[in-house]
């Protein structure tokens, strides 16, 4: 099988330290509930009592755990995923004893680095890069000196948790793409792709793990072990105007402030478009459409209900089945929308397929005009670190021009954010994020 370089893992990683044996296990549960929008399709908990045990399930979080398997998942220490892709954690046996492991990213260079271990003796049993990445580890002489290997010869983006008999490590690419947090009250220590779980647990957000860094997680705390060298921080730019949850802080910055930003910029930027009402695509949307009704004074309504049994559209992994959740997910508020003239606010547009079926619905509805709002830059290559965008063929803004797209959409008028404003958006200098998917640029490793 060879890899697509342009497909990643996304998932959400989580990892907890709990002074109650019996607590661990469930509060890796509800914290992989949480990051579930991260990816949905498969779940897994690995807890380390008197030994790893190993629980993973195809499905929902929620509709494949049973009680009786929490319960019997006993211990300190433990790691949870939720994913798109395959079953995580695994457990791998070596020379440093048993250990589970997971991890959240894209490894672009799986296929040499597998095939090079391969020449010097080594099998596999998969193709996963679960495995490839738990295979290097193996071979120094400890986990903090396998991890830091992986800084030096991983082309691409992972942020991972080692669950150990000792404890747990956790750590982040040299370039940050990924997030990964710390959090902590007088009960747990914990790591997480997103800082959501943290409100169910009642944990304070610690820090962020810092890009490079190896922490490692046990009865005395948080500390720092190792740091690979990093030239240059490179945080994904869409984790704020899509992945994340809103409810969710990355990097100090709150997911909902950056959306409502994306939308004020956008608004200032019309200045003074005759309109009605302000909507959104929900979810994502819902951010950027509050922050041009504060700014605009435009009065803001739902258009779309969203159906509680839905999933991401976005996500899936064939665009057959992205349409297919995005035609199933929403409803049209026929009220909200007769004779009214919407401004309709998205995170961002890949083909252009489904905000085509959003404008056709409203205007089906008895809208005047739909004017369409993106919180993002036109995208104009594939995501090479993270799950943005899966190839070149997709993207309406690389084979159209805005005009072009407008048109294609059925829109009265569509307009995206600069890439200037959606940096100024987020609250970080350029030089700090990862903009590839806007630029066409993949981040160099000497790039500072």
């Amino acid at each position: 099988m060879i890899k697509n370089p342009f497909y990643s893992e996304n998932c959400g990683i989580f990892g907890l330290y709990s002074s109650k044996n019996t607590e661990t296990a469930k509060g890796i549960y509800y914290s992989i509930f949480k990051l579930q929008h991260r990816g949905q399709r498969y779940c897994g908990i690995a807890v380390c009592g008197k030994e790893i045990n190993l629980i993973t399930h195809k499905g929902f979080v929620r509709h494949t755990f049973t009680s009786e398997e929490l319960g019997s998942l006993e211990g300190s220490f433990g790691i949870g995923h939720t994913s798109l892709k395959e079953r995580q954690p695994v457990i791998l046996v070596s020379r440093m004893g048993k250990f589970a492991i997971a991890f959240s990213g894209n490894i672009i260079n799986s296929r040499e680095l597998r095939e090079d271990l391969m020449q010097k003796g080594h099998s596999f049993s998969t193709e996963t890069d679960i495995e490839l990445l738990g295979k290097i580890i193996s071979c120094e002489k400890d986990f903090c000196s396998g991890i830091l290997s992986l800084g030096k010869k991983i082309k691409g983006s992972y942020s991972l948790v080692i669950l150990s008999k000792d404890g747990i490590y956790a750590a982040r690419d040299p370039k940050g793409f990924k997030p990964l947090i710390l959090g902590m009250n007088k009960n747990h220590f914990a790591v997480s792709s997103e800082s959501r779980p943290f409100d169910l647990l009642n944990i304070e957000i610690y820090r962020d793990v810092k890009p490079g860094e190896i922490v490692f997680i046990d009865n005395d705390g948080i500390r720092t072990i190792g740091n690979c060298e990093c030239s240059r921080s490179c945080f994904c730019a869409f984790e704020w105007a899509y992945i994340a949850s809103v409810d969710s802080v990355i990097e100090g910055i709150p997911v909902m402030k950056a959306r409502e930003s994306f939308g004020s910029k956008l608004a200032i930027n019309d200045k003074n478009l005759p309109a009605d009402i302000v909507a959104s695509v929900p979810f994502s949307g819902i951010g950027c459409a509050l922050g041009y009704h504060k700014e605009s004074g435009i009065r803001y309504e739902e258009v779309f209900l969203i159906d509680r049994f839905a999933s991401r559209s976005y996500t899936p992994l064939t665009q057959e089945s992205r349409d297919e959740e995005a035609m199933i997910k929403l409803s049209v508020i026929k009220y909200n929308v007769k004779g009214k003239k919407i401004v309709l606010c998205d995170d961002s547009i890949v083909r252009g397929t489904q905000i085509k079926f959003k404008v056709k619905e409203l205007k089906e509805a008895g809208a005047k005009e739909v004017h369409v709002r993106i919180a993002c830059p036109p995208l104009v290559a594939p995501c090479f670190y993270g799950i943005s965008t899966r190839s070149y063929e997709e993207l309406a803004a690389k084979k159209f021009s805005v005009r072009e797209i407008q048109k294609k959409i059925g829109a009265d008028s569509l307009k995206y954010n600069s890439l200037e404003d959606f940096v100024s958006a987020i609250g970080l200098p350029a030089n700090k994020l990862c903009l590839s998917c806007f630029t066409g640029e993949m981040v160099k490793d000497h790039e500072k």
